[in-house]
C-alpha cells in the first residue's frame, strides 16, 4: 500500500487518475495536453514517476545539508502524491538563519490558497514557472532541489506501451523544483513541491517532447540560494536555468526496462530490477 497523504493512499490518488483520465500519472500513458485546465500544470506531463536510489545519508553529503528525513527509504518507483526527499534552505523561526536540508514534501504541489484538488500538480512548465499565479510565489522564494537517479517515460499505444528508464552517466540527478508549506488542520506544517520542466533535448526529446530542468552538482548552490527574486530576477534565473540544463540534458541517456513498471499501483517500490535493461529482443517479441 501507498503512503497516506490527505487522507488518501497513493494508490488511491493514482485510482482517481484511472477514473478521470483514463491512467495513472506515470502508469503507461501520458496525461494529454491541456487536461489538468488552464493556470495549472499546463501542457503535455512528463516526469510522473522517478527514482531516488540513494539513501538520505547519500543526499546529505552531496548536497551538504542537514539530515530532516530519517524514515525515508529508497524507491524505484515514486508517483504522484507520493513523499519524496528535497534539498532546500529553511530558516530558523526563531533566529531566520538559513540551513540546507533534506527534508519530505509532498509530490503535489499545493500553496496555503489553493484548495485540494483532485488533479495533483506535479510538473511546472519553465516557460511559465516565473509568471503563473499558482508558481511564481514559489519560485520568488520556494526553491528547492528534487533529487533523483532516473526517471521513466512510455511510448506505445494505450496497452501495448513500452517503459524507457532515462539517467545520467552518474547515479544522481538535481532537478530544480519549488516548494511551498502550509498549515494543516492539526498545526502541523506539510510542505509540497513541484518539478520544473523544459523542453526536452537530445536522448529525452526522442521519447518525450517535455523532460525536467537538471542542474549540474557544480550549480546546485546558486539555485538554492534563498534570496527572495523579484519579477527581473526570475527571468534571468529562467534564462540561467535553460542554459545550464542543456549541458546536463546532453548527456541522458534511455533504454527500455520490463513493462511491468508501467503500473505503479501494483510494482514493488523497492524492487531495484526496475531499472534493469530489458533485451531488444524480448521488447519486440
Amino acid at each position: 500500500m501507498g503512503r497516506t497523504l490527505w487522507g488518501k493512499t497513493s494508490s488511491e490518488a493514482c485510482t482517481v487518475f484511472d477514473n478521470r483520465l483514463g491512467s495513472c500519472p506515470g502508469d503507461a500513458a501520458s496525461v494529454g495536453r491541456g487536461t489538468l485546465g488552464s493556470g495549472q500544470a499546463e501542457g503535455h506531463a512528463m516526469c510522473g514517476r522517478f527514482v531516488v536510489s540513494q539513501k538520505v545519508t547519500d543526499l546529505t553529503d552531496v548536497f551538504d545539508a542537514e539530515d530532516d528525513f530519517p524514515d525515508w527509504q529508497p524507491s524505484f518507483s515514486i508517483a504522484p502524491t507520493e513523499v519524496v526527499p528535497i534539498v532546500r534552505e529553511r530558516a530558523d523561526r526563531e533566529t531566520g538563519e538559513f540551513t540546507r536540508r533534506v527534508e519530505p514534501a509532498v509530490w503535489n504541489f499545493r500553496p496555503s490558497f489553493m484548495k485540494e484538488s483532485k488533479r495533483p500538480q506535479f510538473n511546472s512548465r519553465i516557460e511559465t514557472v516565473a509568471t503563473n499565479g499558482l508558481w511564481k510565489g514559489a519560485f520568488a522564494q520556494g526553491r528547492c532541489i528534487v533529487p533523483m537517479r532516473g526517471y521513466y517515460e512510455w511510448t506505445g499505444e494505450p496497452g501495448s506501451k513500452r517503459a524507457h528508464y532515462l539517467h545520467g552517466p552518474a547515479e544522481l540527478l538535481a532537478a530544480a523544483g519549488i516548494s511551498t508549506a502550509r498549515k494543516l488542520d492539526d498545526g502541523s506544517w506539510q510542505v509540497s513541491t513541484s518539478i520544473i520542466t523544459r523542453e526536452a533535448k537530445d536522448a529525452s526529446g526522442e521519447i518525450h517532447d517535455r523532460m525536467p530542468v537538471y542542474l549540474p552538482l557544480d550549480e546546485v548552490d546558486h539555485y538554492l540560494d534563498p534570496v527572495k527574486l523579484d519579477a527581473g530576477a526570475m527571468q534571468a534565473m529562467v534564462g540561467w536555468l535553460l542554459d545550464v540544463s542543456d549541458r546536463v540534458a546532453a548527456t541522458i541517456t534511455e533504454y527500455e526496462v520490463d513493462p511491468r513498471v508501467n503500473n505503479s499501483r501494483r510494482v514493488d517500490p523497492g524492487d531495484p530490477t526496475l531499472i534493469e535493461p530489458i533485451d531488444a529482443a524480448d521488447s519486440s517479441s
